[in-house]
């Protein structure tokens, strides 16, 4: 057997003097307005034990898929990308066939908009959007869900309107740590967590709580949860850097993670499920 392996299967990267990022914005996110690059994280993920990562979208423009698969293609420590096309396009399913064809077309894994700035909560059931997850699930790519409590149940019922899409909860669907409630939040990602097709990541947690004092012990009662509702096989750990960096450093929020799972879950929440999910 090989030596174990870490998947990072949740990070940023962006470059301010290509394209603004215009959701940093005001005093709590401006240390975020400056450059992160592949450069700047391969060491700290090294660093970590991180071996492979999932580079995830940031903003709803056309050009910044291709310019992350181009990324993926010229640095080996990416091994899959999460990107954004519209998916009220009719002619989406052209459009996910076109990413594929790409240079680094192939690290296409899955698709993810802001559905946290949608007013409706239950934009992901609208028809148009409806027709685009179809064709995201007939790409064979799944779908990453960046959702606030509130809009949790509508991604139980795309859950079950679409069978065959694997979709996967971004940090926990963002429960409130930092207030340290737990209701609504924890009975509905119990409902999607009882569904076959949804997956969770360990994710986003530092960011959640108070970004200055939290503890691994704030975390601990969100993060069993997740793990007793999805179980090992269906939970993945992701960094959220460098958003994550504004609570923790990226060293940090891995020994988080490694303090809130078990030796036993660790090797799958820490590598298999996201290596299976993601195809990696």
């Amino acid at each position: 057997m090989g030596a174990a392996v870490t998947v990072d299967a949740h990070h940023h990267v962006w470059d301010l003097s290509v394209r603004d990022q215009d959701w940093i914005t005001g005093d709590e996110l401006r240390p975020l307005r400056r450059n992160f690059t592949v450069t700047d994280l391969e060491p700290e993920a090294r660093a970590a034990g991180v071996d492979r990562t999932v580079l995830v979208q940031t903003i709803t423009v056309p050009e910044e898929t291709p310019e992350f698969l181009a990324l993926a293609a010229e640095h080996e420590l990416i091994a899959g990308v999460v990107g954004w096309t519209d998916l009220t396009s009719p002619g989406v399913a052209d459009e996910l066939a076109r990413l594929r064809e790409l240079p680094g077309g192939g690290y296409l894994k899955g698709i993810r908009h802001q559905v946290q700035g949608e007013s409706d909560p239950e934009w992901l059931l609208r028809p148009d959007v409806r027709r685009g997850l179809a064709a995201v699930a007939d790409a064979g790519l799944v779908y990453d869900l960046v959702v606030l409590p509130q809009q949790l149940p509508a991604c139980a019922k795309a859950a079950v309107d679409h069978p065959g899409l694997t979709l996967v909860l971004d940090h926990l669907g963002k429960p409130p740590i930092a207030a340290g409630e737990r209701e609504p939040w924890a009975s509905a990602v119990r409902t999607l967590a009882a569904l076959p097709n949804t997956v969770c990541k360990l994710s986003g947690m530092v960011t959640e709580a108070d970004p200055g004092s939290w503890t691994v012990d704030d975390l601990r009662p969100y993060a069993d949860i997740v793990l007793e509702a999805f179980g090992p096989d269906r939970l993945m750990f992701g960094s959220d850097w460098p958003v994550c960096t504004l609570a923790a450093t990226y060293g940090e929020v891995m020994e988080t993670a490694r303090q809130l799972t078990d030796a036993a879950d660790r090797a799958r929440i820490l590598e298999s499920t996201a290596t299976r999910v993601y195809d990696l």
